[in-house]
């Protein structure tokens, strides 16, 4: 079975997170991904805990599917390596900071130039251009100089340090793919390809969505737990008598009125609809008062058959077991050589005509190299060479 893009070849030059969860999607969904990684600079990534078999389980999620080629960038003949492969693989991925690509001989310009369909998408923190463009940065940067963590948190304890990466996968990997297909798109009415700036300070304050908007329109500035959304309604979390946790996102009258009911206080209802934040704060410490009367076990019971818009909060243990998830086919089984599948996370989308299947988990360091140089048409004399003077691996 081939997937929806099947057609699309993508050379991978990118690190860590952002540019690889963009490359799994892709290969996922049928792109080949051929992973150019240095021989001598390890993607960190390879070593991160925890490990399976001895291979870290973020390595051979992220980069199921691909194939991975070691070539040293400083060595004119790796150069001439890429610049062969970029005739045929006319997608580019990449997460240096602006001008590194350059500096090696494989930037925009010089790839271009040999393939004028060429794509080119540059992910990184702060974008091409601007002050901060050769600034180091992490997600946490990101969300902090783009306002998201202003407002993100509670007044007492201040922002929170998100548990998923939300900067670089929202901004950087989402936004990635979708600037990579668009541009693929449009290189099918045009013929011609081109560069996709995609910075993750950007795409994670293109995040702001309604705030933003509120703010820019009516002057309004969101701040902790002042918004409707993220703390200064009823709209939260409550925690039952064991100490577990349960979001309550019953906004509109009919779900308030199924929730309130379900609680016992039915009389609470007509309070959710108020803008004025000393009413709501009155109705979350009712709500709080409510919910740790009983523990978690019971409120599940209580919450299972109503459409209230009332979930727990599961752990990551619990969520691969719900039962909605597993529907969903969320967790897939990857081949990973001599030894048994590993699972993994499976590709969130859905198609009617379905996906391939995982064909193996994130591979070692250079493991198709030799397979990708014979492609290019170079002997096995050649290839030994290229080994014993490091120009691969």
């Amino acid at each position: 079975m081939q997937g929806p893009l099947s057609s699309l070849k993508v050379l991978d030059f990118s690190t860590l997170l952002p540019g690889p969860f963009a490359s799994l999607l892709l290969a996922d969904m049928g792109a080949e991904v051929l992973r150019i990684e240095s021989p001598s600079r390890m993607d960190l990534v390879r070593v991160l805990p925890p490990h399976d078999g001895g291979v870290s389980a973020s390595h051979a999620y992220l980069n199921r599917n691909k194939r991975c080629i070691a070539l040293d960038l400083k060595q004119p003949e790796a150069v001439a390596m890429v610049k062969q492969l970029v005739a045929e693989y006319d997608i580019v991925l990449e997460q240096f900071r602006p001008g590194v690509m350059d500096k090696l001989g494989v930037g925009y310009a010089a790839l271009k130039a040999i393939n004028p369909k060429l794509i080119y998408v540059s992910i990184t923190g702060y974008g091409q251009t601007g002050p901060y463009k050769d600034r180091a940065g992490h997600d946490i940067n990101y969300l902090a100089l783009a306002g998201i963590a202003s407002y993100t948190g509670r007044r007492e304890s201040g922002p929170l340090p998100l548990g998923v990466q939300l900067a670089d996968i929202a901004g950087g990997s989402l936004h990635g793919v979708m600037g990579l297909l668009a541009a693929v798109i449009q290189r099918q009415v045009t013929g011609e390809g081109q560069q996709v700036d995609v910075s993750m300070t950007d795409c994670a304050f293109s995040l702001h969505g309604m705030a933003g908007a509120g703010y820019l329109a009516a002057g309004v500035e969101p701040d902790m737990q002042n918004q409707a959304l993220n703390g200064g309604s009823f709209y939260d979390y409550y925690r039952s008598r064991d100490g577990r946790w349960f979001s309550v996102g019953s906004l509109e009258p009919q779900f308030m009125q199924q929730f309130c009911a379900a609680i016992g206080r039915p009389e609470l209802a007509a309070r959710g609809l108020s803008q004025r934040p000393e009413d709501q704060q009155a109705l979350k410490r009712e709500i709080e008062v409510e919910f740790e009367k009983r523990d978690f076990a019971e409120w599940c019971q209580v919450f299972a058959g109503l459409d209230a818009c009332v979930e727990p909060m599961l752990s990551l243990a619990e969520a691969v077991e719900h039962p909605q998830l597993k529907a969903r086919e969320l967790v897939t089984d990857v081949p990973r050589g001599g030894n048994g599948p590993q699972q993994q996370i499976a590709c969130p989308i859905k198609f009617s005509n379905g996906l391939p299947k995982p064909r193996h988990i994130g591979a070692p360091l250079g493991a198709h190299t030799e397979e990708v140089l014979r492609e290019l048409g170079y002997s096995p004399e050649q290839i030994a060479v290229f080994k014993a003077n490091k120009v691969v691996a």
